[in-house]
């Protein structure tokens, strides 16, 4: 009994020790990350201008032709979204997986995705070839990325009716158009609330969806929250690119757009939120 006493102390002191040197470690592995997360945020920006002051007007004189020039425009973004993944990648900032990717290489895709982080964007940019997409109109007057959004052609918010036509428009010449049918990031209490707008492009140009699901954990970056408070471990963001959902099923033999969108959102809505 008294050996067996004697012991405790011992034990106890060392589960103490082990707790008070992991405690320091996990802060600064969130110290790093809120330093390394602004970094991100600072070279996203010296990118921005970089490619606004020396890549698009080169390209502006070397490529006449319009179309061509949109086309070299969204290879260039695609590449360099990509090379801002794996920096953050390599700075710890976060982790990610994608499943399903092969279903991407395809042209033509109307792809829906969900909301939950302000990076959600470039992640997907990021792997999608041909990616078009629709930016708040803000975008095309931010001297950080006006000149990336006018020179890859991407479609405004503020088209107003337009919207839809330009959506469908994009998709007939090719283009992979990613839309994010929220509208803004997911709100804290994670609850999905689709808009009609994607729906809309579906029914009225006939399009089948690609359906990709991005989850993050711990969440980061979401709505409301504010850039330097980083979670206590490094996020994981899990891209899932589910198989292409036909309207038809989701939607029956309903005649009337108007009907058949509402219905539409509200299956992947219902939808979305499973999966998510």
């Amino acid at each position: 009994m008294l050996d067996r006493l004697s012991k405790r102390p011992e034990s106890t002191t060392a589960h103490s020790t082990k707790n008070m040197t992991r405690k320091p470690n996990i802060s600064l592995n969130r110290y790093w990350r809120v330093c390394c997360t602004g970094l991100s945020f600072a070279a996203f920006g010296i990118g921005g201008l970089l490619l606004r002051g020396l890549v698009f007007p080169f390209m502006q004189l070397l490529v006449r032709n319009q179309q061509r020039r949109m086309r070299w425009a969204r290879h260039i973004i695609r590449w360099a979204f990509r090379l801002f993944v794996e920096f953050m990648r390599i700075l710890g900032v976060l982790r990610y997986d994608i499943t399903g990717l092969e279903r991407l290489q395809r042209q033509g895709l109307l792809i829906l995705a969900n909301h939950p982080s302000l990076i959600d964007t470039v992640l997907l940019m990021a792997f999608v070839r041909h990616a078009d997409c629709i930016v708040k109109g803000a975008m095309w007057r931010n001297p950080f990325t006006s000149a990336p959004v006018r020179a890859a052609g991407y479609i405004s918010n503020e088209d107003g009716p337009e919207l839809v036509d330009a959506c469908i428009a994009s998709l007939r010449c090719g283009g992979n158009l990613i839309i994010f049918p929220e509208g803004t990031r997911t709100p804290a209490d994670g609850r999905i609330h689709f808009k009609r707008g994607a729906a809309n492009v579906a029914i009225r140009g006939q399009y089948s969806i690609t359906p990709v699901t991005i989850r993050c954990t711990p969440g980061t970056l979401a709505k409301g929250n504010k850039w330097w408070k980083v979670p206590p471990i490094t996020p994981y963001f899990e891209i899932m690119v589910h198989a292409d959902i036909d309207i038809t099923e989701a939607i029956g033999q309903i005649d009337n757009p108007s009907l058949a969108a509402r219905q539409l959102t509200y299956f992947l809505q219902k939808y979305f939120t499973k999966e998510s």
